[in-house]
């Protein structure tokens, strides 16, 4: 018995295969605005590219010349291979924990789509279990996206991903490596319920009776998907901001926890602090997430086909 085969053939195999296909155009689409999200939600000493004190805060088309000008192209994608590695595996994790959950919330009604209150239940319970696969790989992440020229990498060569990772875990042990698990939940959880809700929400209105017979077109998974994004991003936008300055700090840390980070970024910056990078935000999560589940939806249907048409073929 082949494993592939038979693991394609059940429904946990499509799910978790589409899932992870999903995920990886994810990241390939979105990863040059997650950069500039990054930098414009450092303070001001980290933002500017080459490391330099600015007195003015640049914009983020502003940044994304400059990354461009000093750093070149590539810079955009500086830390890609962390999530890029583990995103597919994520993403198939997530969407499969989202399956199971959505169905086993619904169980005495198998023949239609889950409620809107158990597709929400299912996304706030998957973004907790993802938060301990996600929180390390987003801190090295950002690590490597905060290597700037003139700027940390003044210090020595740019560094990969491994490489940032063992010096983490020799220098801060577990607890370093885990630095963020913390608010990663508590931003991922209901950020996972609006995002899952608002997508089979917008799909269901915009193409009526589609969550049962999966025939909608391609913009309307797109359309869905990105605004599914958003909504999640907006709701969840001032937690992140103080995830990834958390994430961002190394020892002796600046910050000493959530409450701390939060206070002094307000005290500093004033409250718009808690907003700054939103729009390349947003504008990463519409692409991205259009993307995601796009290919998800598209993958699957493939699979599902693909898997009828072998077993037609058989008999």
């Amino acid at each position: 018995m082949e494993f592939w085969p038979e693991f394609l053939a059940s429904s946990w195999g499509k799910e978790f295969v589409a899932g992870g296909l999903g995920g990886m155009a994810g990241v390939v689409g979105g990863h040059p605005f997650d950069t500039l999200r990054i930098r414009m939600q450092q303070p001001a000493t980290a933002c500017a590219a080459g490391g330099e004190v600015v007195g003015r805060r640049p914009t983020a088309t502003a940044l994304f010349r400059s990354i461009i000008r000093s750093e070149g192209p590539a810079a955009l994608y500086r830390g890609m291979a962390a999530p890029f590695a583990s995103v597919a595996f994520q993403n198939a994790m997530v969407f499969q924990v989202y399956a199971v959950l959505s169905r086993s919330f619904d169980s005495h009604n198998k023949n239609e789509p889950p409620s809107y209150r158990s597709v929400a239940l299912a996304g706030f319970g998957t973004g907790a279990l993802q938060s301990v696969l996600l929180s390390p790989v987003e801190l090295v992440k950002i690590r490597l996206q905060l290597q700037m020229t003139g700027h940390r990498q003044s210090r020595g060569n740019s560094q990969g991903p491994l490489t940032i990772a063992n010096t983490i875990l020799k220098s801060e042990g577990l607890r370093g490596i885990y630095r963020g698990f913390l608010i990663t939940i508590l931003r991922d959880s209901p950020a996972h319920g609006v995002y899952f809700w608002t997508y089979e929400y917008t799909r269901e209105k915009m193409h009526p009776r589609c969550r049962k017979n999966g025939d909608e077109k391609f913009g309307t998974m797109l359309f869905a998907g990105g605004l599914a994004g958003v909504a999640s991003w907006v709701f969840c936008y001032p937690l992140d901001l103080v995830k990834s300055r958390l994430q961002a700090q190394s020892n002796p840390p600046r910050y000493n926890g959530i409450i701390d980070c939060f206070k002094k970024s307000v005290r500093e910056e004033g409250y718009s602090v808690l907003w700054r990078g939103l729009g390349a935000a947003v504008t990463r999560a519409f692409v991205v997430n259009g993307a995601i589940f796009s290919a998800y939806e598209l993958a699957l249907r493939f699979l599902v086909n693909g898997s009828q048409r072998i077993r037609l073929e058989e008999s």
